[in-house]
Formats: C-alpha cells, sequence, structure tokens
C-alpha cells in the first residue's frame, strides 16, 4: 500500500493542473463550476500529500534511501534527460504544508472574491499557481524545479496585476516579474553551470559524495573576487534565485508593492508558496553548502544577507500603515530568519520556522483580507479601530497568528521554530568561541525579534481595538463562513504545530509531542542543538517586552480619529522624525533604484533608440534604401531605354519578317506548289489517251520504242 501511494506522488500537482484547464477551457461561464473544480482538484492533492507525508513519516530511513520514481523524458546526447518525482524527508513536510494552505485559501476566496467580474479565471490562475509550487515540491531533479518555478512566477505576474484597471496594479506585477527574473537568471545560470560539471541535475546523481566530493575540490579563479570552489559558485548562483523569489535584500522592492494583488494571492505568494519556494531550493541544494567548509565565503553571504534583511525589514515593517505591507514586510524578515539559519548550518531550524511561518503568516493575511472586506476595501490601519466586537472570529484568530508572529512564549509555534534559529547562531558562535559570523547572525535576529513583537502589537491594536476611526470601520460585520473557517484552521496549526519541533529539554512536553520529532525526521545527521536558557529567556523577554510595549503605546490609549501615530510623535520630540519617515519610505530604495538603474536603463534605451533612429541604424538602412531606390531607378531607365528599345525594334523586325514569310509563302511557295500541280495535271491529261488499257497497243509502242532506240544506236555508231 505504501508503495501505491509513493508512486502516485505524480498526480499532486497533476490535479490542480487540471482544474486550470478544465475552467479555461469549459467552466469559465459558470461561477460556482469554477471554483467547485479548483476547490475539489486541491481536496485531491490535499489527500492524497498527507498520504504521502504520513507515509513517509512512517517510513524508516528516509533521508538515506529517498524515494525515486523516474522515467525517461528526452535525449541530451550521450544520455537520456529523467522526469520524476522524489520523496524526501524535505518533500514529505513541505507536502504536509503546501496543499493544506493552498485548499483553505481557495475556500476563503469563494468570499472574498465574491462579485468579483473575472472570478473564473482568479480560480484558473490559483489552481495553476498550486499546481507549479506542488511540482516544484515533488520535482526529482532542478530542470523541472526550474520550469515549475517558473510557472509560479507568471502566475504571480498574472494575480500581482489582476485587478490591472488600475495603475498601481499592473505596475505592481510588472515590477515583481522583472525583480524576480534577476534572481532567476542567476538561478539559470547555476543550474547550468552545475549541469555541466556533473552532466546531470537529478537529485540522487548530484547529491552524491562522490559528485560533492568533486565538486568541494576544483576551483575556481575569478576577477576581483579570487578563488572559490566550484560547489560554493554553483550554491551562490543558486541563492541568487533564493533572493529573488524570497525578497531578500537588495531585490526585496517588489514584494511589498505586490499587495496590490487580491488578498488571497498575498497569502499564496507570501506565505505557502511563491517565497517559501525560494527557500525550498536553498534547503534543497544545503548538500553544497555542507560539502564546502564553513569558512567558505559563500556561508558569509547567505548568513549576513538573511540576517541583515531580517532587521532592515523589522524596522521598515514598524513605521508602515497598510494593514497587508505590514506584513509584506514581516514576510521579509522572517525569510531572512531562515536564510540566515542556512547561512549558519542550521538546516533543521530553517525548515521548521518555514513550515509555521506559513501557517500563521497564512492566517495573518487572511485575517487582514477579512478586515479589508468588511471595512470596504479600506486598507490604512489608522482608518480603522473598534472591530475586536464587530468581527470577533477574525479578531481572535489574527490575535494567535500575530503570537505566533511574535514568538510568544511556550504556546505559539512562531517561538519554537524561531527560538531554534536563535539557539543554533548562539551554539555556532560559542562553539567557535570567537566573535564571528554566527554571533552576529544571532544579534541582528535578536534586535529584529523584539522590534517583531512591537509592530506586531501596533498593529493589532490600530486595527480592532478603541473606537472606529471612519464610517466603513464603524459599519464593518463578521466575513462570511467562508472566510471564517479557514481562519480557524489555521489558527489551531498556528499554535500546535510547534510542538513538533521542542526539544528534548522539555521532558514533559517531549513526552507529549514526540520528543523533537521534527529533528529526527528531518536532520537526523544533524546534531540537535542544545537549548540555551540564556538566550530563550532573552528572546522570550523580547517577545513579551516588545508587546507590552505596542500595547502600552498603541492599545492602552487607542489612536484616535486624524491623530498622529504615537510612536512618530515621540521620534520627533526626540529629533529622529527623519528615521520614521525613513523607514515609512523604506529607506528610499524605490527612489534609489529609480534614480540609478531604472533612469540608467530608461537613458540606454533612449540612446539605442537614438542609434536605431537617428543617428546609425535608420540613417543606415534609409541611405540603403536610397541608394537602393536610385539603382532600381537607373536599372529601370535603361531598360526603358535599351532594353525595350531593344525588345521593340526586335518586335518590329519579327513582324517585318513574318510579313514577309507570309509574302513568300503565298507568292513564291503557293505558286511553285500550285504550278507543279497544274503542270502535272496537264501532263496527266496529255497523257491520259495513251494508257487503254489494250495489251497491244502497249506492245506497240514497246516495238516502236525499241526500234527507235536501235535507229538511234546505229545512227551515232
Amino acid at each position: 500500500m505504501r508503495e501505491i501511494i509513493f508512486s502516485s506522488t505524480w498526480l499532486i500537482p497533476l490535479f490542480p493542473l487540471l482544474a486550470f484547464l478544465g475552467i479555461i477551457l469549459s467552466a469559465h461561464r459558470s461561477r460556482r463550476l469554477s471554483h467547485g473544480i479548483a476547490i475539489a482538484a486541491m481536496t485531491l492533492s490535499w489527500l492524497l500529500s498527507w498520504g504521502v507525508a504520513f507515509c513517509a513519516f512512517r517510513t524508516p530511513h528516509l533521508a538515506e534511501h529517498s524515494i525515486h520514481f523516474t522515467v525517461p523524458w528526452f535525449p541530451t546526447g550521450a544520455t537520456t534527460f529523467p522526469i520524476g518525482v522524489c520523496v524526501d524527508p524535505l518533500t514529505a513536510v513541505a507536502l504536509f504544508m503546501v496543499p493544506f494552505v493552498c485548499l483553505m485559501i481557495f475556500i476563503y476566496s469563494t468570499g472574498y472574491m465574491r462579485g468579483d467580474p473575472r472570478y473564473s479565471r482568479f480560480f484558473a490562475y490559483i489552481s495553476l499557481f498550486a499546481a507549479g509550487m506542488l511540482g516544484l515540491v515533488v520535482s526529482e531533479n532542478l530542470l523541472t524545479l526550474f520550469i515549475s518555478w517558473e510557472i509560479m512566477g507568471l502566475c504571480s505576474y498574472l494575480l500581482i496585476g489582476f485587478w490591472y484597471e488600475k495603475a498601481s496594479a499592473y505596475r505592481a506585477g510588472l515590477k515583481a516579474f522583472i525583480v524576480t527574473k534577476i534572481g532567476d537568471l542567476f538561478l539559470l545560470l547555476g543550474i547550468l553551470y552545475l549541469y555541466s560539471q556533473t552532466g546531470s541535475l537529478s537529485y540522487d546523481v548530484i547529491f552524491s559524495e562522490e559528485a560533492l566530493r568533486s565538486l568541494a575540490g576544483r576551483t575556481l579563479t575569478l576577477p576581483l573576487l579570487g578563488t572559490w570552489t566550484v560547489a560554493s559558485l554553483i550554491a551562490l548562483l543558486i541563492f541568487g534565485g533564493t533572493v529573488g523569489k524570497s525578497a531578500q535584500f537588495p531585490l526585496h522592492v517588489w514584494l511589498p508593492d505586490a499587495m496590490e494583488g487580491p488578498t488571497p494571492v498575498s497569502a499564496l505568494i507570501h506565505a505557502a508558496t511563491m517565497v517559501s519556494a525560494g527557500i525550498f531550493l536553498l534547503a534543497r541544494i544545503f548538500p553544497l553548502l555542507r560539502a564546502v567548509e564553513h569558512g567558505d565565503p559563500a556561508w558569509g553571504v547567505i548568513a549576513f544577507t538573511g540576517a541583515f534583511t531580517a532587521l532592515f525589514a523589522s524596522v521598515i515593517a514598524v513605521a508602515q500603515d497598510d494593514i497587508k505591507r505590514v506584513l509584506a514586510f514581516s514576510t521579509i524578515s522572517q525569510l531572512g530568519y531562515m536564510v540566515a539559519a542556512l547561512g549558519i548550518g542550521g538546516y533543521v531550524a530553517a525548515v521548521f520556522h518555514l513550515i509555521t511561518h506559513a501557517f500563521f503568516k497564512a492566517l495573518l493575511f487572511l485575517g487582514s483580507g477579512s478586515v479589508i472586506i468588511a471595512c470596504h476595501h479600506e486598507m490604512d490601519m489608522k482608518a480603522m479601530g473598534g472591530l475586536k466586537d464587530r468581527m470577533p472570529v477574525t479578531f481572535w484568530t489574527f490575535v494567535l497568528g500575530g503570537l505566533a508572529l511574535s514568538g510568544f512564549p511556550l504556546v505559539t509555534s512562531g517561538f519554537w521554530s524561531k527560538e531554534e534559529i536563535l539557539t543554533h547562531a548562539w551554539h555556532e558562535f560559542t562553539r567557535q568561541g570567537v566573535v564571528s559570523r554566527p554571533f552576529f547572525v544571532w544579534l541582528l535576529l535578536t534586535v529584529a525579534a523584539g522590534l517583531t513583537a512591537f509592530y506586531t502589537a501596533r498593529q493589532i491594536c490600530l486595527t480592532f481595538l478603541g473606537q472606529p476611526r471612519s464610517h466603513h470601520a464603524a459599519q464593518a460585520q463578521e466575513s462570511p463562513w467562508t472566510m471564517t473557517v479557514p481562519l480557524v484552521m489555521l489558527a489551531f496549526f498556528a499554535i500546535c504545530l510547534g510542538f513538533a519541533g521542542i526539544p528534548q529539554e522539555f521532558p514533559l512536553l517531549g513526552a507529549l509531542f514526540g520528543d523533537n520529532w521534527l529533528h529526527h525526521f528531518v536532520g537526523h545527521s544533524f546534531p540537535a542543538t542544545p537549548v540555551s536558557w540564556p538566550v530563550m529567556a532573552l528572546s522570550s523577554a523580547l517577545a513579551l517586552g516588545g508587546l507590552g510595549l505596542g500595547w502600552l503605546v498603541y492599545g492602552r490609549k487607542p489612536l484616535q480619529a486624524d491623530q498622529l501615530d504615537p510612536l512618530e510623535r515621540v521620534m520627533r520630540k526626540r529629533r529622529l522624525g527623519w528615521l520614521y519617515q525613513a523607514a515609512r519610505r523604506r529607506f528610499y530604495f524605490d527612489e534609489l533604484y529609480q534614480a540609478t538603474i531604472v533612469r540608467f536603463v530608461i537613458w540606454l534605451s533612449r540612446m539605442c533608440y537614438h542609434f536605431d533612429k537617428h543617428w546609425v541604424v535608420d540613417p543606415l538602412v534609409n541611405l540603403v534604401g536610397r541608394v537602393t531606390r536610385l539603382a532600381a531607378e537607373v536599372s529601370a531607365a535603361f531598360d526603358r531605354v535599351v532594353i525595350d528599345g531593344l525588345v521593340n525594334l526586335s518586335g518590329r523586325a519579327g513582324i517585318a519578317l513574318s510579313t514577309l514569310s507570309r509574302w513568300t509563302d503565298d507568292v513564291i511557295v503557293d505558286g511553285v506548289v500550285n504550278g507543279l500541280g497544274r503542270a502535272t495535271g496537264a501532263l496527266g491529261r496529255a497523257l491520259r489517251p495513251v494508257q487503254t488499257g489494250k495489251v497491244q497497243n502497249y506492245l506497240l509502242v514497246a516495238m516502236m520504242t525499241v526500234l527507235a532506240l536501235a535507229g538511234l544506236y546505229i545512227f551515232y555508231r
């Protein structure tokens, strides 16, 4: 039975792909049929995914002997490239998370998108999106992973700009497409370089001990960059794809603008699928990083990129007023945690936080969507307030998601997964005994944890507490069950999922929930990181302190209508208003890119235009055209004067010769022929009497002839 379930893994992405085809080909005219097909397909994928995941959970030694099902795909010269699926611990935990979160978002969308004129198109797009993510999760090689990766990129462009009537929406979609394609270029280069070195892209080949040893043993000297191992260079190129897809600094600018799409899209992109795909990719190629020493520059680039992004995005989130953009920068920050964890070797911690973050961040985005719908698409938190009693289900589930995001101690999944990252960084620092990369990662992530708790409390207080600060907030009502039921389901996992990774130092909880089951399943080859009680105490204090400070600033005396933000007021008093404004404006990175890269590209485009239109290409083309036209006119004149004259002369000569020939024929030929005919006729008439038909006459003529001849003979002799 287990073998049958594993061999059916390829069906998981097929169901939503068929739903996409079914909706666009036949069901697009019926809204109910469209969402029915999409939800049914996603339900089948979820059931099969959980079947595969739970079978994998009970399969011993799955990490050493991952399950591969492949078939030949297309020839590559001497070999044939395979296509297939792979089931290993990373795939299993992703299959537990992705289909379920997608299903909740699909169900939620029936309420959120109700009344939209492109309702069926939306469900077609998100079905294709889900197919891309599920295909990426179960892919057996990097090529099919890249194909699924690009499918998600296309769908993100279509969904972010779904309401393309708004200029901000289609610009956001274009921005996301272009920025992520920068990362995709590095990813493609890394895949091609890896294939050139190994001759394969299948995981069981490229991650074999022999291949990893070979990649780690080869070096390459680059101008200005020095000597790199091939393994670390490939890992960094592929990491470029993660930077783009997971919105890490400096390619983070597309993600906040992606909020222009419908909120279910934000939940898909920011929680379960697209941005998680970047972390999943980095975790997938983690054996390449392990193949090189920890002192390799690739580790440092990845670790510092993630840690800086986590802190940088947290600072920006503190000053945002848009309810979804707060969560967008929060997502960038939490993804930075995962990247930093992988950069210091915390594979299990990163995967753990990837799974927990997907649940509580999807919950927060869907909760924000419930608020937005209730407030008639108002997204400014300063225009909300007073929603706690009007929307109780949304409020309490949002609070649970916020507590998980903040890392509320002991009872939330976010606490356990985030704590494992911080503990691993501290453990690596103490093991090395010097202030090195792990220490700075721990320091930046710890500060970011405090800021995360503060802006989460700020968001909850501004949105739900106090009195309504707008007409829409005063009339808000709870969302329909199609939107609240997914919130409740996601809230359950946002709280309880963390117990799967409780460290063994907690004997009571470990006995109840499996003694750090996740570590044993996902990373049994990695030594378990012992709990650091000071680190846990500090992070817990920062989480509680950040939540408490946020409540003191925004909850104890709720914001009134048209009142200045208390944090901004305080910072102005301390002459730090410029810092608050800089954070509100995202530290002017959009303006910086607009003034440098975008302006340069536009200038280069104009230069190319003038080069083509005014300077070289068009003038040369026009010159060639004029020369060609002149040559054509000369040729036409020559043809008209010379060739046509000769042709006409030849024609007239031909006519004369034809006339002469006809006259010769009439006068001479016909005359001679007719004359001969008449002469012959006259001769015949003259000779006709001789032919009497009597034998004696013929004998007489013959005798006379003989006598005449004889006479002539005698005479001339």
